[in-house]
């Protein structure tokens, strides 16, 4: 009887164990089969600051499904699994895009690929920025903010929208005039943050071709240029201060450092050698021209600066590739020299249209240590005729420099890496201090960018259009790619916090919005 007893006993304990077993292992939404736990993380109100990739912008515009698929999104709804509260978003009145100003359109509508091209949707905008929203939100990405703007007052004022001195987001849900976006954020007293913050302060820089003064050493923002990079100093000095705000009373978070420009689409996308071999009587032209320009550089100890450009042969299957003509403005100036030369020639005025022409222009290159970049809308502009110019030196890109607006030269690539190296070391340094999740953001997008990121079956990259990791703005995020990004910043939060949070399937969110909104 005993025995039975025993036998009996130890079948039942094994049965328990078995259904033990079962429980731990069909816990299909943390990472390790466990039950779910938000660690030594306190969700229970969580605040995201950042700029347009926080806010969800997609596609050139903010609107609401894009919204949604924000990765801070995304983080809140996996944060509910383990005691996240509610996450508040600022959303547009439409799925168009694009913003009023007293009836006034300031912003266009959103992108979408029409089998051809991206192409604004048909609509208008119905998001007036006069109407203020009801907060507060937790969603305080702001499309535009640069990292000091996070701290200005006044940010929020309809009235310094038209000089630029405001941000028409950020007017929609100020909680004043006045106040400004970390203090909005820290009056909701979050137990948990998310901090993405700087891309801007260099990205305008390089989406303009390198268009600004770039005042180095000037520590007062009140004065940047809209393109200008932010001094790293002013970038260290706001940062610290902002985190500084944000953690005072306890709050716990994670914050994501700046990948670099040139790996996105938007800058490699378009080669810089996209021009097809020209007709045997143009191609003999320019050379003779771009090689008088090569001797008389030579001679004054100068580095060459045109190549020989490729004649077609005819062969349709054949694709030669010649460099695009771009302006340099870091080059010494001979346009003097230039016209000099080439008055016996030319005569006085064309040689003195040619030197002001070429005195400052070289062929772009694509040597890893000299690489220039191309913007993505000068597709748009290569190989067309630059007006007033005289034939045959009115082609763009070829026989007339592409415009300074278009390119992002190695020197200016260098100062721009040469930034983000220091806001990064900025970051990390201040994420490391305070105990802070960090997410390795420019390794990710690196990745993404060379050969690809893998996961669910899929494999996301930087391709234009059909990569998956970006939308048709070249910059931002598809909706596939935010969901990357929010596992990635996952894996930091459980890195850190000792949280279980499993990450989002990808093959649950689309490559590209579609036209019509009733198909999201």
């Amino acid at each position: 009887m005993i025995k039975n007893i025993k036998w009996l006993l130890l079948v039942s304990l094994t049965f328990v164990a078995c259904n033990s077993d079962d429980d731990v292992t069909t816990k299909p939404d943390s990472t390790d089969g466990l039950p779910l736990t938000a660690g030594s993380a306190d969700f229970s109100k969580y605040v995201a600051l950042g700029n347009s990739l926080t806010a969800g912008f997609s596609d050139s515009a903010l609107f609401i499904e894009g919204q949604k698929g924000a990765y801070t999104n995304i983080l809140a709804q996996r944060f509910a699994l383990v005691g996240g509260g509610e996450f508040k978003i600022p959303y547009m009145a439409d799925n168009t895009g694009g913003l009023l100003l007293g009836g006034m359109q300031i912003q266009g509508p959103r992108l979408f690929f029409n089998g051809t091209g991206p192409v604004p949707v048909s609509g208008t905008p119905t998001t007036e920025i006069t109407n203020t929203l009801s907060g507060p939100f937790n969603n305080m990405g702001v499309p535009g903010a640069k990292s000091f703007h996070l701290v200005a007052p006044g940010y929020g004022n309809v009235a310094g929208v038209p000089s630029g001195q405001a941000n028409p987001y950020f007017v929609r849900f100020a909680s004043s005039p006045s106040t400004t976006i970390v203090a909005d954020a820290v009056a909701q007293n979050p137990t948990f943050f998310s901090l993405w913050i700087g891309n801007n302060d260099v990205l305008s820089f390089a989406t303009s071709g390198g268009v600004g003064t770039n005042q180095t050493g000037n520590l007062n923002p009140a004065t940047y240029g809209a393109n200008d990079i932010t001094d790293p100093t002013v970038f260290a000095s706001v940062y610290n201060s902002m985190v500084n705000s944000l953690t005072a009373n306890g709050a716990k978070g994670v914050v994501a450092n700046i990948p670099y420009v040139t790996s996105v689409p938007y800058f490699t996308t378009v080669p810089t050698n996209p021009i097809p071999g020209l007709p045997p009587s143009s191609a003999a032209q320019l050379n003779q021209l771009f090689g008088g320009i090569n001797a008389a550089l030579t001679a004054n100890g100068l580095p060459t600066r045109f190549a020989t450009l490729v004649a077609t042969d005819g062969n349709p299957a054949t694709v030669e590739a010649n460099p695009l003509l771009i302006r340099d403005e870091s080059l010494i100036n001979i346009s003097g020299a230039i016209t000099a030369a080439l008055t016996p020639l030319f005569g006085a005025p064309t040689a003195g249209y040619l030197g002001s022409l070429y005195g400052q222009a070289r062929h772009a290159s694509n040597a890893a240590a000299t690489r220039d970049y191309i913007v993505l809308p000068a597709r748009g502009v290569i190989g067309t005729t630059q007006a007033g110019a005289p034939a045959p030196f009115n082609t763009i890109g070829v026989s007339f420099p592409m415009p300074d607006s278009t390119t992002l030269t190695a020197s200016e690539t260098a100062m721009v890496k040469t930034a983000t190296d220091a806001y990064n070391a900025s970051i990390q340094s201040i994420a490391t201090a305070k105990g802070l999740a960090f997410v390795d953001a420019n390794s990710v997008l690196n990745q993404v960018a060379n050969g690809g990121l893998s996961a669910n079956g899929f494999s996301v990259t930087s391709t234009y259009v059909t990569g998956g990791g970006f939308s048709l703005d070249g910059v931002h995020p598809s909706p596939r790619g935010y969901a990357l990004i929010a596992n990635k910043f996952l894996e930091a939060i459980n890195a850190k916090y000792g949280s279980n949070l499993k990450g989002v399937d990808l093959g649950n969110y689309r490559i590209l919005f579609p036209q019509n909104p009733a198909n999201f």
